[in-house]
Protein backbone atom coordinates (compact mmCIF):
# COMPACT_ATOMS: atom_id res chain seq x y z
CA UNK A 1 0.00 0.00 0.00
CA UNK A 2 1.55 3.61 -1.36
CA UNK A 3 1.42 5.93 2.18
CA UNK A 4 1.02 9.40 0.21
CA UNK A 5 0.49 10.18 -3.86
CA UNK A 6 1.15 13.26 -4.61
CA UNK A 7 -1.04 14.89 -8.15
CA UNK A 8 0.89 17.69 -10.11
CA UNK A 9 3.83 18.76 -11.97
CA UNK A 10 7.38 18.30 -11.91
CA UNK A 11 9.40 21.08 -12.76
CA UNK A 12 13.55 21.43 -13.76
CA UNK A 13 14.86 23.85 -11.40
CA UNK A 14 17.55 26.15 -12.41
CA UNK A 15 18.42 28.22 -9.08
CA UNK A 16 21.12 31.02 -9.50
CA UNK A 17 24.55 30.97 -7.52
CA UNK A 18 26.45 33.37 -5.73
CA UNK A 19 28.33 34.06 -8.54
CA UNK A 20 25.21 34.53 -10.69
CA UNK A 21 25.65 30.89 -12.57
CA UNK A 22 22.85 28.55 -12.35
CA UNK A 23 22.52 25.32 -10.51
CA UNK A 24 20.53 22.75 -12.44
CA UNK A 25 18.33 21.21 -10.20
CA UNK A 26 14.70 19.87 -9.77
CA UNK A 27 11.58 20.68 -7.94
CA UNK A 28 7.87 21.40 -8.32
CA UNK A 29 5.51 21.63 -5.35
CA UNK A 30 4.12 18.14 -5.31
CA UNK A 31 7.38 16.61 -6.13
CA UNK A 32 9.28 18.44 -4.01
CA UNK A 33 6.44 17.33 -1.08
CA UNK A 34 6.60 13.29 -1.92
CA UNK A 35 10.79 13.26 -1.51
CA UNK A 36 10.56 15.73 1.90
CA UNK A 37 7.92 12.60 2.90
CA UNK A 38 10.29 10.01 1.52
CA UNK A 39 12.71 11.41 3.69
CA UNK A 40 10.84 11.34 6.38
CA UNK A 41 9.44 7.80 5.81
CA UNK A 42 6.77 7.78 4.29
CA UNK A 43 6.43 5.19 1.34
CA UNK A 44 5.33 8.07 -1.29
CA UNK A 45 4.22 8.05 -4.78
CA UNK A 46 4.11 10.94 -7.75
CA UNK A 47 1.14 10.85 -10.36
CA UNK A 48 1.84 13.09 -13.54
CA UNK A 49 3.51 13.63 -16.67
CA UNK A 50 6.44 14.28 -17.99
CA UNK A 51 8.56 14.90 -21.10
CA UNK A 52 10.29 13.02 -22.89
CA UNK A 53 13.41 15.34 -22.75
CA UNK A 54 16.68 15.26 -21.91
CA UNK A 55 15.78 15.14 -18.42
CA UNK A 56 13.32 12.82 -17.76
CA UNK A 57 16.01 10.32 -17.05
CA UNK A 58 17.89 12.30 -14.52
CA UNK A 59 14.35 13.10 -12.99
CA UNK A 60 12.83 9.64 -12.54
CA UNK A 61 16.60 8.97 -11.18
CA UNK A 62 16.13 11.42 -8.73
CA UNK A 63 12.60 9.91 -7.78
CA UNK A 64 13.76 6.35 -7.83
CA UNK A 65 17.19 7.28 -5.33
CA UNK A 66 14.56 9.30 -2.84
CA UNK A 67 12.40 6.23 -2.51
CA UNK A 68 9.65 7.88 -4.18
CA UNK A 69 7.70 5.39 -6.53
CA UNK A 70 7.54 6.92 -10.41
CA UNK A 71 5.82 3.98 -11.87
CA UNK A 72 2.28 6.38 -12.04
CA UNK A 73 4.43 8.89 -13.85
CA UNK A 74 3.16 9.10 -17.67
CA UNK A 75 6.35 9.70 -20.37
CA UNK A 76 4.59 12.08 -23.17
CA UNK A 77 6.64 12.37 -26.65
CA UNK A 78 4.45 15.58 -27.71
CA UNK A 79 5.27 17.71 -24.88
CA UNK A 80 8.24 19.04 -22.54
CA UNK A 81 8.56 18.79 -18.79
CA UNK A 82 8.25 22.42 -17.42
CA UNK A 83 11.10 24.45 -16.13
CA UNK A 84 11.80 27.41 -13.27
CA UNK A 85 14.41 29.57 -12.35
CA UNK A 86 15.38 30.85 -8.93
CA UNK A 87 16.86 34.72 -8.41
CA UNK A 88 18.16 35.82 -4.79
CA UNK A 89 17.87 39.68 -4.11
CA UNK A 90 17.57 41.71 -0.91
CA UNK A 91 14.24 40.83 -0.40
CA UNK A 92 14.58 36.83 -0.71
CA UNK A 93 13.84 34.61 -3.77
CA UNK A 94 11.65 35.12 -6.89
CA UNK A 95 10.71 32.89 -9.49
CA UNK A 96 10.71 32.95 -13.35
CA UNK A 97 9.02 29.86 -14.99
CA UNK A 98 8.90 28.26 -18.45
CA UNK A 99 6.02 25.63 -17.71
CA UNK A 100 2.83 26.61 -20.09
CA UNK A 101 1.51 23.70 -22.49
CA UNK A 102 4.14 21.50 -20.38
CA UNK A 103 4.03 17.66 -19.99
CA UNK A 104 1.72 17.58 -16.80
CA UNK A 105 -0.43 20.36 -18.05
CA UNK A 106 -1.89 17.50 -20.37
CA UNK A 107 -2.89 14.91 -17.57
CA UNK A 108 -6.28 14.13 -17.71
CA UNK A 109 -8.50 12.31 -15.39
CA UNK A 110 -8.35 8.86 -17.51
CA UNK A 111 -4.85 9.21 -16.35
CA UNK A 112 -5.35 8.38 -12.78
CA UNK A 113 -4.60 4.88 -11.71
CA UNK A 114 -7.82 4.99 -9.36
CA UNK A 115 -7.18 1.72 -8.03
CA UNK A 116 -4.09 2.22 -6.89
CA UNK A 117 -5.17 6.19 -5.25
CA UNK A 118 -8.64 4.13 -3.81
CA UNK A 119 -5.95 2.09 -1.75
CA UNK A 120 -3.84 4.88 -0.81
CA UNK A 121 -3.41 5.90 2.73
CA UNK A 122 -3.33 9.99 1.78
CA UNK A 123 -4.02 11.89 -1.84
CA UNK A 124 -2.04 15.19 -1.63
CA UNK A 125 -2.58 18.24 -4.20
CA UNK A 126 -2.28 21.48 -4.55
CA UNK A 127 -3.62 24.95 -5.95
CA UNK A 128 -0.97 24.84 -8.48
CA UNK A 129 -2.12 21.26 -9.53
CA UNK A 130 -5.52 22.94 -10.25
CA UNK A 131 -4.12 26.04 -12.08
CA UNK A 132 -1.69 24.85 -14.65
CA UNK A 133 -4.59 23.38 -16.97
CA UNK A 134 -8.61 22.62 -16.86
CA UNK A 135 -7.39 19.11 -17.03
CA UNK A 136 -5.17 18.69 -14.43
CA UNK A 137 -7.65 20.43 -12.48
CA UNK A 138 -10.25 17.83 -13.30
CA UNK A 139 -8.02 14.99 -12.50
CA UNK A 140 -7.49 16.33 -9.12
CA UNK A 141 -11.53 16.84 -8.35
CA UNK A 142 -11.60 12.81 -9.54
CA UNK A 143 -8.59 11.95 -7.40
CA UNK A 144 -10.13 13.38 -4.48
CA UNK A 145 -13.64 12.19 -5.06
CA UNK A 146 -11.95 8.48 -5.41
CA UNK A 147 -9.70 8.74 -1.89
CA UNK A 148 -12.91 9.70 0.05
CA UNK A 149 -15.17 7.49 -1.57
CA UNK A 150 -12.19 4.63 -0.52
CA UNK A 151 -13.01 6.27 2.80
CA UNK A 152 -9.46 7.97 3.19
CA UNK A 153 -7.44 11.10 3.26
CA UNK A 154 -7.23 14.30 0.35
CA UNK A 155 -4.10 16.50 1.93
CA UNK A 156 -4.69 20.34 0.10
CA UNK A 157 -2.26 23.11 0.00
CA UNK A 158 -4.00 26.29 -1.68
CA UNK A 159 -0.73 27.46 -3.19
CA UNK A 160 -1.79 30.39 -4.60
CA UNK A 161 -0.09 31.84 -7.55
CA UNK A 162 -2.00 34.60 -9.41
CA UNK A 163 0.52 34.30 -12.25
CA UNK A 164 -1.50 31.26 -13.39
CA UNK A 165 -5.12 32.14 -12.99
CA UNK A 166 -6.81 35.11 -11.55
CA UNK A 167 -7.67 35.67 -7.71
CA UNK A 168 -11.31 35.21 -8.08
CA UNK A 169 -11.36 31.83 -9.92
CA UNK A 170 -8.47 30.98 -7.90
CA UNK A 171 -11.10 31.28 -4.66
CA UNK A 172 -13.81 29.86 -6.65
CA UNK A 173 -11.98 26.77 -7.74
CA UNK A 174 -10.05 26.00 -4.49
CA UNK A 175 -12.58 26.31 -2.17
CA UNK A 176 -15.08 24.03 -4.31
CA UNK A 177 -12.19 21.25 -4.09
CA UNK A 178 -11.30 21.99 -0.58
CA UNK A 179 -14.91 20.93 0.25
CA UNK A 180 -13.80 17.72 0.00
CA UNK A 181 -10.29 18.16 1.48
CA UNK A 182 -9.47 16.86 5.36
CA UNK A 183 -6.08 18.02 5.78
CA UNK A 184 -5.93 21.65 4.46
CA UNK A 185 -2.36 23.09 4.36
CA UNK A 186 -2.17 26.52 3.43
CA UNK A 187 0.18 29.63 3.96
CA UNK A 188 -1.11 32.21 6.19
CA UNK A 189 -0.46 34.78 2.96
CA UNK A 190 -2.28 32.57 0.48
CA UNK A 191 -5.14 31.98 3.08
CA UNK A 192 -5.68 35.62 3.78
CA UNK A 193 -6.17 36.84 -0.16
CA UNK A 194 -8.26 33.84 -0.81
CA UNK A 195 -10.73 33.88 2.08
CA UNK A 196 -10.38 38.03 2.42
CA UNK A 197 -9.60 37.45 5.89
CA UNK A 198 -6.58 38.57 8.30
CA UNK A 199 -6.62 36.55 11.45
CA UNK A 200 -4.83 32.96 11.45
CA UNK A 201 -7.91 31.96 14.10
CA UNK A 202 -10.85 33.21 11.50
CA UNK A 203 -8.93 31.84 8.80
CA UNK A 204 -9.00 28.23 10.86
CA UNK A 205 -12.73 28.15 11.37
CA UNK A 206 -12.76 29.03 7.39
CA UNK A 207 -11.32 26.16 6.47
CA UNK A 208 -13.37 23.98 9.28
CA UNK A 209 -16.24 25.26 8.31
CA UNK A 210 -15.20 23.76 4.58
CA UNK A 211 -15.21 20.24 5.80
CA UNK A 212 -11.63 20.22 6.92
CA UNK A 213 -10.93 17.88 10.23
CA UNK A 214 -7.39 19.45 10.35
CA UNK A 215 -6.19 22.97 9.78
CA UNK A 216 -2.60 23.88 9.93
CA UNK A 217 -1.43 27.37 8.57
CA UNK A 218 2.02 28.49 8.21
CA UNK A 219 2.73 31.82 9.46
CA UNK A 220 5.97 32.23 8.44
CA UNK A 221 8.46 33.97 10.80
CA UNK A 222 5.59 33.68 13.48
CA UNK A 223 5.40 29.99 13.49
CA UNK A 224 2.26 27.93 12.76
CA UNK A 225 -1.28 27.60 14.00
CA UNK A 226 -2.53 23.74 13.94
CA UNK A 227 -6.16 22.86 14.78
CA UNK A 228 -7.84 19.35 15.15
CA UNK A 229 -11.13 20.57 15.18
CA UNK A 230 -10.79 20.89 19.09
CA UNK A 231 -8.01 22.35 20.04
CA UNK A 232 -5.83 25.32 18.49
CA UNK A 233 -2.17 25.31 19.31
CA UNK A 234 0.84 28.30 18.33
CA UNK A 235 3.83 26.47 17.41
CA UNK A 236 6.84 28.94 18.03
CA UNK A 237 9.45 29.89 14.99
CA UNK A 238 12.45 27.67 14.58
CA UNK A 239 15.35 30.71 14.36
CA UNK A 240 17.69 30.35 11.73
CA UNK A 241 19.84 32.07 9.34
CA UNK A 242 18.43 31.31 5.89
CA UNK A 243 20.15 30.36 2.97
CA UNK A 244 17.20 30.05 0.25
CA UNK A 245 14.10 29.54 1.60
CA UNK A 246 12.68 27.67 -2.05
CA UNK A 247 10.37 24.76 -1.08
CA UNK A 248 10.49 25.19 2.67
CA UNK A 249 6.87 24.79 2.83
CA UNK A 250 6.73 22.01 0.78
CA UNK A 251 9.50 20.50 3.11
CA UNK A 252 6.53 21.15 5.85
CA UNK A 253 3.54 19.81 4.14
CA UNK A 254 5.53 16.04 3.43
CA UNK A 255 6.98 16.06 6.81
CA UNK A 256 3.63 17.03 8.58
CA UNK A 257 1.74 14.24 6.14
CA UNK A 258 4.99 11.73 6.73
CA UNK A 259 4.24 12.66 10.85
CA UNK A 260 0.65 12.19 10.39
CA UNK A 261 0.94 8.49 8.51
CA UNK A 262 3.38 7.46 11.79
CA UNK A 263 0.36 8.51 13.94
CA UNK A 264 2.00 11.67 15.80
CA UNK A 265 -1.22 13.82 16.65
CA UNK A 266 -1.69 17.36 14.66
CA UNK A 267 0.21 19.37 16.96
CA UNK A 268 3.12 16.71 17.36
CA UNK A 269 3.21 16.62 13.30
CA UNK A 270 3.05 20.24 13.55
CA UNK A 271 5.91 20.74 15.54
CA UNK A 272 8.19 18.19 14.06
CA UNK A 273 7.44 19.42 10.47
CA UNK A 274 8.36 23.34 11.86
CA UNK A 275 11.80 21.38 12.84
CA UNK A 276 12.02 19.69 9.16
CA UNK A 277 11.01 23.04 7.31
CA UNK A 278 13.42 24.96 9.47
CA UNK A 279 16.56 22.89 8.71
CA UNK A 280 15.18 22.75 4.68
CA UNK A 281 16.08 26.28 4.59
CA UNK A 282 19.94 25.54 5.49
CA UNK A 283 21.14 25.14 1.43
CA UNK A 284 20.05 26.27 -1.60
CA UNK A 285 17.32 24.87 -4.29
CA UNK A 286 13.99 23.64 -3.85
CA UNK A 287 15.14 19.76 -2.98
CA UNK A 288 18.96 19.41 -1.88
CA UNK A 289 18.71 20.54 2.03
CA UNK A 290 15.07 18.75 2.61
CA UNK A 291 16.17 16.56 5.73
CA UNK A 292 16.38 13.36 6.44
CA UNK A 293 13.79 11.86 9.53
CA UNK A 294 17.03 10.68 11.23
CA UNK A 295 18.54 14.75 10.35
CA UNK A 296 15.39 15.97 12.09
CA UNK A 297 15.31 13.64 14.94
CA UNK A 298 19.01 15.06 15.69
CA UNK A 299 18.65 18.38 15.65
CA UNK A 300 15.27 18.04 18.04
CA UNK A 301 17.73 16.22 20.39
CA UNK A 302 20.68 18.34 20.44
CA UNK A 303 18.59 21.63 21.06
CA UNK A 304 16.73 20.02 23.55
CA UNK A 305 13.42 20.99 21.67
CA UNK A 306 10.10 18.92 20.54
CA UNK A 307 10.89 15.17 21.11
CA UNK A 308 8.12 12.55 19.64
CA UNK A 309 10.21 9.35 20.77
Amino acid sequence: MIDLFCLGEPLVEFNQQKDGRFLRGFGGDVSNVAIAAARQGAKSAMLSRIGQDRFDDDLRKLWQEEGVIDEFVLTSTDSETGIYFVTHGEYGHSFTYRRKGSAASKFKPNNLPRKAIANSKILYASGISLAISNSMCAAVKVAAETIRKAGRIFAFDPNLRTKLWSLDQARRITHDVMVSCNIALPSLDDAKQLTGLSQPDQIVAFYHDLGASEVVITLGRDGVLASDGSLQRYIDPIEVTAIDATGAGDCFNGAYLAGRLRDLSTFEAAEWANVAAALSTFGLGAVTSIPTLTQTQKHIQQTGGYNVY
